[in-house]
Protein backbone atom coordinates (compact mmCIF):
# COMPACT_ATOMS: atom_id res chain seq x y z
CA UNK A 1 0.00 0.00 0.00
CA UNK A 2 1.19 3.51 -0.77
CA UNK A 3 1.38 6.33 1.77
CA UNK A 4 -1.77 7.74 0.19
CA UNK A 5 -3.55 4.40 0.63
CA UNK A 6 -2.53 4.25 4.30
CA UNK A 7 -3.82 7.77 4.86
CA UNK A 8 -7.14 6.86 3.24
CA UNK A 9 -7.51 3.80 5.46
CA UNK A 10 -6.74 5.85 8.57
CA UNK A 11 -9.33 8.42 7.58
CA UNK A 12 -11.93 5.79 6.70
CA UNK A 13 -11.44 4.05 10.05
CA UNK A 14 -11.98 7.38 11.83
CA UNK A 15 -15.01 8.24 9.73
CA UNK A 16 -16.62 4.83 10.23
CA UNK A 17 -16.10 5.11 13.97
CA UNK A 18 -17.91 8.43 13.91
CA UNK A 19 -20.69 7.16 11.63
CA UNK A 20 -21.48 4.15 13.79
CA UNK A 21 -21.66 6.20 16.99
CA UNK A 22 -25.31 7.08 16.34
CA UNK A 23 -26.31 3.49 15.52
CA UNK A 24 -27.11 2.03 18.93
CA UNK A 25 -29.02 -1.18 18.31
CA UNK A 26 -29.85 -2.41 21.82
CA UNK A 27 -30.63 1.06 23.12
CA UNK A 28 -32.93 1.77 20.17
CA UNK A 29 -34.82 -1.52 20.54
CA UNK A 30 -35.18 -1.46 24.34
CA UNK A 31 -38.66 -1.94 25.84
CA UNK A 32 -40.06 0.38 28.45
CA UNK A 33 -40.41 -1.40 31.85
CA UNK A 34 -44.11 -0.59 31.73
CA UNK A 35 -44.51 -3.19 28.94
CA UNK A 36 -43.66 -6.00 31.36
CA UNK A 37 -45.92 -4.56 34.07
CA UNK A 38 -48.90 -4.42 31.68
CA UNK A 39 -48.20 -7.94 30.41
CA UNK A 40 -48.48 -9.51 33.84
CA UNK A 41 -51.28 -7.18 34.93
CA UNK A 42 -53.30 -8.61 31.98
CA UNK A 43 -52.60 -12.15 33.15
CA UNK A 44 -49.81 -12.88 30.64
CA UNK A 45 -52.48 -13.72 28.05
CA UNK A 46 -52.19 -10.81 25.58
CA UNK A 47 -49.44 -9.77 23.22
CA UNK A 48 -47.44 -6.82 24.52
CA UNK A 49 -47.82 -3.44 22.87
CA UNK A 50 -44.47 -1.84 22.09
CA UNK A 51 -43.52 1.43 20.40
CA UNK A 52 -40.07 2.33 19.14
CA UNK A 53 -38.59 5.80 18.60
CA UNK A 54 -38.37 6.84 14.97
CA UNK A 55 -34.91 6.48 13.47
CA UNK A 56 -33.86 7.98 10.15
CA UNK A 57 -31.16 5.80 8.57
CA UNK A 58 -30.57 8.08 5.59
CA UNK A 59 -27.93 10.40 7.09
CA UNK A 60 -25.87 7.42 8.26
CA UNK A 61 -26.23 5.60 4.93
CA UNK A 62 -25.30 8.73 2.95
CA UNK A 63 -22.16 9.12 5.04
CA UNK A 64 -21.28 5.46 4.57
CA UNK A 65 -21.64 5.84 0.80
CA UNK A 66 -19.20 8.75 0.90
CA UNK A 67 -16.70 6.68 2.93
CA UNK A 68 -16.95 3.76 0.51
CA UNK A 69 -16.12 6.00 -2.44
CA UNK A 70 -12.82 6.89 -0.80
CA UNK A 71 -11.78 3.25 -0.30
CA UNK A 72 -12.97 1.31 -3.32
CA UNK A 73 -10.18 -1.21 -4.04
CA UNK A 74 -10.12 -4.97 -3.52
CA UNK A 75 -7.27 -5.47 -1.06
CA UNK A 76 -8.01 -7.21 2.28
CA UNK A 77 -7.84 -3.83 4.06
CA UNK A 78 -10.21 -2.14 1.63
CA UNK A 79 -12.63 -5.06 1.86
CA UNK A 80 -12.55 -4.71 5.67
CA UNK A 81 -13.56 -1.04 5.36
CA UNK A 82 -16.33 -1.87 2.90
CA UNK A 83 -17.59 -4.80 4.96
CA UNK A 84 -17.70 -2.64 8.09
CA UNK A 85 -19.61 0.06 6.22
CA UNK A 86 -22.11 -2.52 5.00
CA UNK A 87 -22.67 -3.82 8.54
CA UNK A 88 -23.17 -0.35 10.01
CA UNK A 89 -25.60 0.45 7.21
CA UNK A 90 -27.57 -2.76 7.78
CA UNK A 91 -27.78 -2.00 11.50
CA UNK A 92 -29.10 1.51 10.79
CA UNK A 93 -31.72 0.17 8.37
CA UNK A 94 -32.69 -2.55 10.84
CA UNK A 95 -33.36 0.02 13.58
CA UNK A 96 -35.39 2.11 11.13
CA UNK A 97 -37.47 -0.99 10.27
CA UNK A 98 -38.27 -1.89 13.90
CA UNK A 99 -41.72 -3.40 14.27
CA UNK A 100 -42.05 -4.28 10.57
CA UNK A 101 -41.37 -7.46 8.52
CA UNK A 102 -38.36 -5.73 6.91
CA UNK A 103 -36.62 -5.90 10.29
CA UNK A 104 -35.77 -9.55 9.61
CA UNK A 105 -34.19 -8.81 6.22
CA UNK A 106 -31.64 -6.40 7.67
CA UNK A 107 -31.03 -8.55 10.73
CA UNK A 108 -30.27 -11.54 8.52
CA UNK A 109 -27.46 -9.62 6.82
CA UNK A 110 -25.90 -8.95 10.21
CA UNK A 111 -26.51 -12.13 12.17
CA UNK A 112 -27.66 -14.81 9.76
CA UNK A 113 -30.51 -17.21 10.53
CA UNK A 114 -30.11 -20.32 12.71
CA UNK A 115 -30.98 -22.82 9.97
CA UNK A 116 -28.27 -21.71 7.54
CA UNK A 117 -25.76 -24.51 6.97
CA UNK A 118 -22.09 -23.94 6.29
CA UNK A 119 -19.74 -26.89 5.84
CA UNK A 120 -22.59 -29.23 6.74
CA UNK A 121 -23.40 -27.70 10.15
CA UNK A 122 -25.79 -25.02 11.37
CA UNK A 123 -26.39 -23.12 14.63
CA UNK A 124 -29.87 -24.66 14.73
CA UNK A 125 -28.36 -28.14 14.44
CA UNK A 126 -26.03 -27.51 17.37
CA UNK A 127 -28.86 -26.01 19.43
CA UNK A 128 -31.04 -29.08 18.78
CA UNK A 129 -28.17 -31.39 19.68
CA UNK A 130 -27.52 -29.54 22.95
CA UNK A 131 -31.21 -29.58 23.83
CA UNK A 132 -31.45 -33.32 23.12
CA UNK A 133 -28.28 -34.02 25.11
CA UNK A 134 -29.63 -32.16 28.12
CA UNK A 135 -32.88 -34.14 27.90
CA UNK A 136 -30.97 -37.45 27.68
CA UNK A 137 -28.79 -36.61 30.66
CA UNK A 138 -31.53 -35.10 32.81
CA UNK A 139 -31.78 -38.34 34.83
CA UNK A 140 -28.02 -38.48 35.43
CA UNK A 141 -26.38 -37.10 38.52
CA UNK A 142 -24.08 -34.46 37.06
CA UNK A 143 -23.82 -32.71 40.39
CA UNK A 144 -26.57 -30.40 41.48
CA UNK A 145 -26.07 -26.84 40.25
CA UNK A 146 -25.34 -24.39 43.02
CA UNK A 147 -28.31 -22.24 44.05
CA UNK A 148 -28.72 -18.80 42.51
CA UNK A 149 -27.92 -17.10 45.78
CA UNK A 150 -25.38 -14.48 44.73
CA UNK A 151 -26.99 -11.06 44.55
CA UNK A 152 -26.08 -8.22 42.21
CA UNK A 153 -23.97 -6.25 44.69
CA UNK A 154 -21.79 -9.27 45.43
CA UNK A 155 -21.36 -10.03 41.73
CA UNK A 156 -20.45 -6.41 41.06
CA UNK A 157 -17.70 -6.70 43.67
CA UNK A 158 -16.36 -9.81 41.90
CA UNK A 159 -16.26 -7.84 38.67
CA UNK A 160 -14.36 -5.01 40.35
CA UNK A 161 -11.78 -7.47 41.63
CA UNK A 162 -11.40 -9.08 38.17
CA UNK A 163 -10.95 -5.63 36.59
CA UNK A 164 -8.00 -4.60 38.79
CA UNK A 165 -5.70 -6.05 36.11
CA UNK A 166 -6.69 -3.16 33.84
CA UNK A 167 -5.24 -0.54 36.23
CA UNK A 168 -6.50 2.97 35.61
CA UNK A 169 -8.33 1.75 32.48
CA UNK A 170 -10.63 -0.47 34.54
CA UNK A 171 -14.31 0.18 33.77
CA UNK A 172 -16.69 1.35 36.46
CA UNK A 173 -18.93 -1.44 37.79
CA UNK A 174 -22.48 -0.40 38.67
CA UNK A 175 -25.76 -2.06 39.65
CA UNK A 176 -28.73 -0.84 37.58
CA UNK A 177 -32.48 -1.36 37.73
CA UNK A 178 -33.09 -2.13 34.03
CA UNK A 179 -30.85 -4.11 31.68
CA UNK A 180 -31.41 -6.39 28.67
CA UNK A 181 -29.22 -9.10 30.25
CA UNK A 182 -28.11 -10.06 33.75
CA UNK A 183 -24.84 -8.23 33.10
CA UNK A 184 -23.42 -6.16 30.27
CA UNK A 185 -19.84 -4.94 29.79
CA UNK A 186 -18.26 -2.07 27.90
CA UNK A 187 -14.90 -0.31 28.01
CA UNK A 188 -16.08 2.31 30.51
CA UNK A 189 -18.86 0.57 32.40
CA UNK A 190 -19.96 -2.89 33.49
CA UNK A 191 -23.62 -3.05 34.48
CA UNK A 192 -25.28 -5.70 36.65
CA UNK A 193 -29.07 -5.95 36.85
CA UNK A 194 -30.24 -5.33 40.40
CA UNK A 195 -32.95 -8.00 40.52
CA UNK A 196 -30.80 -10.78 38.99
CA UNK A 197 -29.56 -13.70 41.11
CA UNK A 198 -26.49 -15.71 40.19
CA UNK A 199 -25.02 -19.12 41.01
CA UNK A 200 -21.28 -19.58 41.58
CA UNK A 201 -20.96 -20.91 38.02
CA UNK A 202 -22.90 -17.93 36.63
CA UNK A 203 -20.38 -15.57 38.24
CA UNK A 204 -17.41 -17.44 36.80
CA UNK A 205 -19.01 -17.48 33.35
CA UNK A 206 -19.67 -13.75 33.47
CA UNK A 207 -16.11 -12.94 34.51
CA UNK A 208 -14.72 -14.95 31.59
CA UNK A 209 -17.35 -13.71 29.13
CA UNK A 210 -17.73 -10.05 30.06
CA UNK A 211 -14.41 -9.10 31.68
CA UNK A 212 -11.81 -11.30 30.02
CA UNK A 213 -13.30 -10.99 26.51
CA UNK A 214 -15.63 -8.02 26.06
CA UNK A 215 -13.71 -5.60 28.29
CA UNK A 216 -10.32 -6.83 26.99
CA UNK A 217 -11.21 -6.40 23.33
CA UNK A 218 -12.88 -3.05 24.01
CA UNK A 219 -9.85 -1.64 25.82
CA UNK A 220 -7.45 -3.04 23.24
CA UNK A 221 -9.54 -1.51 20.47
CA UNK A 222 -9.52 1.88 22.14
CA UNK A 223 -5.71 1.84 22.08
CA UNK A 224 -5.66 1.47 18.28
CA UNK A 225 -4.99 5.13 17.61
CA UNK A 226 -4.62 4.68 13.85
CA UNK A 227 -7.66 2.43 13.54
CA UNK A 228 -10.34 3.70 15.95
CA UNK A 229 -12.92 1.52 14.21
CA UNK A 230 -11.44 -1.39 16.22
CA UNK A 231 -12.80 0.26 19.35
CA UNK A 232 -16.36 0.23 18.01
CA UNK A 233 -18.79 -2.53 18.99
CA UNK A 234 -20.78 -2.27 15.78
CA UNK A 235 -23.18 -5.06 14.84
CA UNK A 236 -20.84 -6.53 12.22
CA UNK A 237 -18.52 -7.73 15.00
CA UNK A 238 -21.19 -9.25 17.24
CA UNK A 239 -21.03 -12.83 15.96
CA UNK A 240 -17.28 -13.14 16.50
CA UNK A 241 -17.24 -11.24 19.80
CA UNK A 242 -20.00 -13.32 21.38
CA UNK A 243 -18.59 -16.52 19.88
CA UNK A 244 -15.17 -15.75 21.32
CA UNK A 245 -16.76 -15.04 24.72
CA UNK A 246 -18.59 -18.39 24.73
CA UNK A 247 -15.37 -20.13 23.60
CA UNK A 248 -13.66 -18.51 26.60
CA UNK A 249 -16.29 -20.06 28.89
CA UNK A 250 -15.63 -23.43 27.26
CA UNK A 251 -11.83 -23.15 27.55
CA UNK A 252 -12.05 -22.28 31.25
CA UNK A 253 -14.51 -25.08 32.08
CA UNK A 254 -17.22 -22.64 33.14
CA UNK A 255 -19.62 -23.54 30.29
CA UNK A 256 -21.87 -26.05 32.03
CA UNK A 257 -24.95 -27.88 30.63
CA UNK A 258 -27.37 -25.33 32.14
CA UNK A 259 -25.64 -22.41 30.43
CA UNK A 260 -25.23 -24.35 27.15
CA UNK A 261 -28.93 -25.22 27.20
CA UNK A 262 -29.90 -21.59 27.83
CA UNK A 263 -27.92 -20.56 24.74
CA UNK A 264 -29.51 -23.38 22.74
CA UNK A 265 -33.02 -22.36 23.85
CA UNK A 266 -32.39 -18.82 22.61
CA UNK A 267 -31.57 -20.17 19.15
CA UNK A 268 -34.56 -22.54 19.15
CA UNK A 269 -36.88 -19.70 20.20
CA UNK A 270 -35.61 -17.49 17.38
CA UNK A 271 -36.25 -20.27 14.85
CA UNK A 272 -39.74 -20.70 16.32
CA UNK A 273 -40.47 -17.03 15.68
CA UNK A 274 -39.08 -17.19 12.14
CA UNK A 275 -41.47 -20.09 11.57
CA UNK A 276 -44.41 -18.00 12.80
CA UNK A 277 -44.58 -18.35 16.59
CA UNK A 278 -45.75 -15.18 18.33
CA UNK A 279 -44.57 -13.67 21.62
CA UNK A 280 -46.98 -15.74 23.72
CA UNK A 281 -45.87 -18.97 22.04
CA UNK A 282 -42.23 -18.24 22.82
CA UNK A 283 -43.05 -17.09 26.36
CA UNK A 284 -44.82 -20.43 26.96
CA UNK A 285 -41.90 -22.30 25.35
CA UNK A 286 -39.68 -21.02 28.14
CA UNK A 287 -42.31 -21.67 30.84
CA UNK A 288 -42.58 -25.28 29.69
CA UNK A 289 -38.84 -25.65 30.22
CA UNK A 290 -39.05 -24.64 33.85
CA UNK A 291 -38.08 -20.98 33.46
CA UNK A 292 -39.81 -18.69 36.03
CA UNK A 293 -42.42 -16.36 34.54
CA UNK A 294 -40.43 -13.12 34.96
CA UNK A 295 -37.36 -14.66 33.31
CA UNK A 296 -39.50 -16.30 30.62
CA UNK A 297 -40.80 -12.83 29.74
CA UNK A 298 -37.23 -11.48 29.57
CA UNK A 299 -36.14 -14.38 27.36
CA UNK A 300 -39.06 -13.84 24.99
CA UNK A 301 -38.47 -10.09 24.99
CA UNK A 302 -34.88 -10.68 23.81
CA UNK A 303 -36.26 -12.61 20.83
CA UNK A 304 -38.92 -10.06 19.88
CA UNK A 305 -37.32 -6.67 20.67
CA UNK A 306 -37.52 -4.69 17.47
CA UNK A 307 -39.34 -7.50 15.68
CA UNK A 308 -42.91 -8.43 14.91
CA UNK A 309 -44.72 -9.72 18.00
CA UNK A 310 -47.15 -11.82 15.96
CA UNK A 311 -44.18 -13.80 14.60
CA UNK A 312 -42.14 -14.08 11.44
CA UNK A 313 -39.51 -11.39 12.09
CA UNK A 314 -37.53 -11.78 15.35
CA UNK A 315 -34.36 -10.07 16.53
CA UNK A 316 -31.66 -12.52 15.45
CA UNK A 317 -28.82 -11.45 17.72
CA UNK A 318 -29.28 -14.18 20.32
CA UNK A 319 -28.51 -16.88 17.75
CA UNK A 320 -24.94 -15.61 17.36
CA UNK A 321 -23.80 -17.09 20.67
CA UNK A 322 -24.11 -20.62 19.26
CA UNK A 323 -23.20 -19.56 15.71
CA UNK A 324 -20.16 -17.57 16.79
CA UNK A 325 -19.00 -20.37 19.10
CA UNK A 326 -18.98 -22.74 16.12
CA UNK A 327 -17.13 -20.28 13.93
CA UNK A 328 -14.49 -19.30 16.48
CA UNK A 329 -13.82 -22.93 17.42
CA UNK A 330 -13.40 -23.98 13.80
CA UNK A 331 -11.25 -20.96 13.03
CA UNK A 332 -8.89 -21.79 15.90
CA UNK A 333 -8.74 -25.43 14.85
CA UNK A 334 -7.70 -24.26 11.39
CA UNK A 335 -5.12 -21.90 12.90
CA UNK A 336 -3.45 -24.84 14.64
CA UNK A 337 -3.82 -27.20 11.67
CA UNK A 338 -2.18 -24.67 9.34
CA UNK A 339 0.58 -23.76 11.79
CA UNK A 340 -0.67 -20.16 12.02
CA UNK A 341 -0.78 -19.66 15.77
CA UNK A 342 0.54 -16.16 15.02
CA UNK A 343 -3.04 -15.23 14.10
CA UNK A 344 -4.34 -15.91 17.60
CA UNK A 345 -3.32 -12.58 19.07
CA UNK A 346 -5.08 -10.73 16.25
CA UNK A 347 -8.41 -11.91 17.70
CA UNK A 348 -7.90 -9.68 20.73
CA UNK A 349 -6.62 -6.45 19.19
CA UNK A 350 -10.09 -4.89 19.11
CA UNK A 351 -13.69 -5.42 18.06
CA UNK A 352 -13.54 -7.43 14.86
CA UNK A 353 -15.02 -10.21 12.77
CA UNK A 354 -13.11 -13.36 11.79
CA UNK A 355 -13.23 -12.25 8.15
CA UNK A 356 -11.19 -9.18 9.15
CA UNK A 357 -8.10 -11.22 10.11
CA UNK A 358 -6.26 -10.88 6.74
CA UNK A 359 -6.74 -7.11 6.80
CA UNK A 360 -5.53 -6.77 10.38
CA UNK A 361 -2.46 -8.89 9.64
CA UNK A 362 -1.62 -6.60 6.74
CA UNK A 363 -2.22 -3.52 8.87
CA UNK A 364 0.03 -5.00 11.57
CA UNK A 365 2.85 -5.27 9.06
CA UNK A 366 2.33 -1.59 8.25
CA UNK A 367 2.51 -0.68 11.94
CA UNK A 368 -1.09 0.51 12.04
CA UNK A 369 -2.61 -2.33 14.06
CA UNK A 370 -0.85 -2.80 17.39
CA UNK A 371 -0.60 -6.01 19.47
CA UNK A 372 -3.25 -6.35 22.19
CA UNK A 373 -2.25 -5.03 25.58
CA UNK A 374 -4.74 -7.19 27.48
CA UNK A 375 -5.41 -10.91 26.98
CA UNK A 376 -7.68 -13.38 28.76
CA UNK A 377 -5.63 -15.59 31.08
CA UNK A 378 -6.20 -18.72 28.97
CA UNK A 379 -4.72 -17.01 25.89
CA UNK A 380 -1.51 -15.92 27.63
CA UNK A 381 -0.38 -19.55 27.95
CA UNK A 382 -1.33 -21.21 24.69
CA UNK A 383 -0.04 -24.70 25.50
CA UNK A 384 -3.38 -26.17 26.55
CA UNK A 385 -5.19 -24.41 23.70
CA UNK A 386 -2.88 -25.93 21.10
CA UNK A 387 -3.07 -29.36 22.77
CA UNK A 388 -6.86 -29.33 22.86
CA UNK A 389 -7.28 -28.08 19.29
CA UNK A 390 -4.79 -30.63 17.95
CA UNK A 391 -6.65 -33.48 19.65
CA UNK A 392 -9.99 -32.09 18.47
CA UNK A 393 -8.71 -31.99 14.90
CA UNK A 394 -7.58 -35.62 15.12
CA UNK A 395 -10.96 -36.76 16.45
CA UNK A 396 -12.59 -35.40 13.28
CA UNK A 397 -10.90 -38.24 11.40
CA UNK A 398 -12.34 -40.93 13.66
CA UNK A 399 -15.33 -42.90 12.34
CA UNK A 400 -17.63 -42.46 15.30
CA UNK A 401 -20.23 -44.97 14.08
CA UNK A 402 -17.69 -47.83 14.27
CA UNK A 403 -16.73 -46.94 17.84
CA UNK A 404 -20.32 -46.32 18.84
CA UNK A 405 -21.48 -49.73 17.63
CA UNK A 406 -18.74 -51.49 19.59
CA UNK A 407 -19.34 -49.57 22.80
CA UNK A 408 -23.13 -49.79 22.47
CA UNK A 409 -22.81 -53.57 22.64
CA UNK A 410 -20.49 -53.24 25.62
CA UNK A 411 -22.83 -50.88 27.45
CA UNK A 412 -25.83 -53.12 26.78
CA UNK A 413 -24.08 -55.66 29.01
CA UNK A 414 -23.36 -53.07 31.69
CA UNK A 415 -25.90 -52.56 34.50
CA UNK A 416 -26.80 -48.94 35.25
CA UNK A 417 -24.78 -47.71 38.19
CA UNK A 418 -27.18 -46.63 40.93
CA UNK A 419 -25.11 -43.63 41.97
CA UNK A 420 -25.08 -42.17 38.46
CA UNK A 421 -28.77 -41.27 38.30
CA UNK A 422 -30.94 -38.97 40.32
Amino acid sequence: MTIQDVDRVRQAARDLREAESSVRVLRSLAWDPAVRERFFAQGARELPTVEYPRFDARPVCDELARIRRGVSGDSPVERWIQRSADAIGSAARMIAAAGTPEFLEHGTKLFGVPSTEEWGISPLGLAQTVDAMCAETSAMDLGAPSPACHLAEGVAERFRKACTRFGDRAPEVVVVDELSANALAGPRRIQVRRDACFSDRDVLQLVEHEVHIHVCTSLNGREQIDLPLLGASHAGTTRTQEGLAVFAEFMTATLDPDRFQRLAHRTLAIQMSIDGADFLDVYRFFLERGVPSEQAFENARRVFRGGVLTGGAPFLKDSVYIDGFLRVTNFLRAVVAEGRIDCLLLLFCGKLDLEDIPALAQLSELGLCHPPRFLPPWATDRRFLVTYLTYSRFLNRVRLDDYREHYRALLDQTPTHADATT
